[in-house]
C-alpha cells in the first residue's frame, strides 16, 4: 500500500498542495515551522481520523476558513495497481464528511482501513516516559488499525464511562437509593460488555506485538538490548480469556464504595497501563535517553511488523525522528524503516537522514513545496539539435 497523490486544501499552512508521490522513501526537508510535518499528518489524518501532534480538529484548519479538505490517491501495492481516492472535510465544530471514489460514505468511521500508516514522531517518547494515557493511547490505536470497528467500540465504552462517573458524582454525599442501584445497573452491564471487548483486543494484540517489538529493539539498540512488556490491569486477569467478563464484573462490585466514594469509575481498560522494561529495570524511570528513543522506536516498528504479518501493508512515517538519535541508531533505524513498501520521512537537516535512506526530496520553505529535479533522459538531444 502506498498513496500516489496527496491534495491539501485549506490545511494548516497550505492554502492549496498537490503533490505526486510514489513507493519507496520520499524525505520532506526544510527548517522548522515550513510545513513539512503537515504533509505527513494529513496522510496520518486520513489513515487513523486523528493526529499525533492534536486532540482536535480547529488546529487542523487554515486560520480564517472554515473547512479544510484532504485528499489522497491510495494504490493497493507496487504489483496490485487497484487504486483508492479518499476525500476528508474536516469541519471543526461540526460532523466531518468522507468519501471514497466520489461516493459519500454514511459515517467518517468508514473511511477506516482504506490507508493505513504507522507514525514515529518526536511525541512517542510519551509513550516510555509520560502518563498511562500515553501507553493506552498506543495500544489502541494499533488495536484500530487491526480492526477498524474497535474505534466505535472505543468510543461507546469512553461514553459509558463518563455517563457512569457523572452517575456516582450525582451520589457525593448522599445514600445510594433503589432508581440508583438499577441504573448503576445498567451502566455496569454497558461497561463490562464493551471493556471487555476492548480489554481482549489489547491483551490479544500485545501478545502478539512483544515478538516484533523485541526483535527490533535488539536490531536498533547496540547494548542492554532486551525488553519486556506487561499489562497492568485493575483487577487480577483470568486464565481463561472466556472468563473476562465475570472477573471485571466482580471488579466493579468489589470497588462500588470506594467509587461512591470517589465519585469515579476506579475498574476498567481506561484506568489500565503498559509496563515495560529494558534489561532488569523498569523503562520508566530508569531508561536513558537513547534507551528511550530506542524502546519508542522499537515499538512502533513491532506495530509495523504486526499490520505485515496481519496482511497489511502501512505507509512508515518518520516525522523528524532521526535528530534525536546517534549515529549507531540513525543507521539500523534506516535499515529497518527500508522494508516498508513506502516510507515518508521529514528533516529539518539533510544530513540528519542516513544515506542508505536516500530517497526523492522534496524541500518546503513557508508552505511551499518543491518537487525534485527530474534529471533529462536524453541529455544529448539537446546537444545535438544546438549543433
Amino acid at each position: 500500500m502506498f498513496v500516489a497523490r496527496l491534495e491539501l486544501h485549506q490545511f494548516r499552512n497550505y492554502a492549496a498542495a498537490d503533490i505526486s508521490l510514489a513507493p519507496g522513501v520520499t524525505i520532506f526537508q526544510g527548517a522548522n515551522g515550513q510545513g513539512k510535518t503537515n504533509l505527513v499528518e494529513a496522510v496520518e489524518y486520513l489513515s487513523r481520523l486523528g493526529s499525533h501532534r492534536v486532540s482536535t480538529d480547529a488546529p487542523l484548519v487554515q486560520f480564517g476558513t472554515e473547512q479544510a479538505v484532504l485528499r489522497a490517491e491510495v494504490v493497493a501495492g507496487r504489483d496490485d495497481p487497484r487504486r483508492l481516492l479518499l476525500e476528508l472535510e474536516i469541519n471543526p465544530g461540526r460532523a466531518n464528511r468522507a468519501r471514497i471514489n466520489r461516493a459519500a460514505l454514511p459515517r467518517t468511521h468508514d473511511l477506516l482501513g482504506a490507508l493505513r500508516t504507522v507514525v514515529f514522531s518526536p511525541e512517542d517518547l510519551a509513550v516510555v516516559k509520560g502518563d498511562p494515557a500515553a501507553r493506552r493511547g498506543f495500544l489502541d490505536d494499533l488495536v484500530i488499525s487491526r480492526w477498524p470497528r474497535m474505534l466505535g467500540v472505543k468510543q461507546d465504552y469512553d461514553k459509558v464511562v463518563r455517563q457512569r462517573n457523572a452517575l456516582l458524582k450525582s451520589l457525593l454525599g448522599t445514600r445510594p437509593n433503589a432508581e440508583f442501584e438499577f441504573t448503576i445497573e445498567v451502566w455496569d452491564a454497558q461497561l463490562v460488555e464493551l471493556g471487555s471487548e476492548l480489554l481482549s483486543a489489547r491483551l490479544d494484540t500485545l501478545a502478539e506485538l512483544r515478538e516484533p517489538a523485541a526483535a527490533a529493539y535488539a536490531a536498533i539498540a547496540p547494548v542492554n538490548n532486551r525488553i519486556k512488556a506487561f499489562y497492568r490491569s485493575g483487577f487480577e486477569l483470568p486464565d481463561d480469556p472466556g472468563e473476562l467478563r465475570d472477573a471485571f464484573a466482580a471488579a466493579l462490585a468489589e470497588r462500588r464504595r470506594d467509587e461512591l466514594a470517589r465519585g469515579l469509575t476506579l475498574v476498567g481498560p481506561h484506568r489500565d497501563d503498559l509496563a515495560m522494561s529494558i534489561g532488569e529495570l523498569p523503562a520508566r524511570g530508569y531508561a536513558s535517553h537513547g534507551e528511550s528513543w530506542s524502546l519508542a522506536l522499537a515499538l512502533r516498528l513491532g506495530a509495523f511488523e504486526l499490520l505485515r504479518s496481519d496482511g497489511i501493508e502501512a505507509v512508515l512515517i518518520l516525522d523528524d525522528v532521526f535528530s534525536e538519535l546517534d549515529a549507531t541508531r540513525r543507521e539500523r533505524l534506516a535499515a529497518a524503516a527500508r522494508q516498508a513498501e513506502q516510507v515518508l520521512v521529514t528533516a529539518a537537516v539533510p544530513g540528519d537522514v542516513p544515506e542508505q535512506l536516500a530517497g526523492v526530496r522534496f524541500e518546503v520553505h513557508a508552505g511551499t513545496i518543491t518537487p525534485p529535479e527530474i534529471p533529462d533522459q536524453n541529455p544529448g538531444a539537446a546537444d545535438d539539435k544546438a549543433s
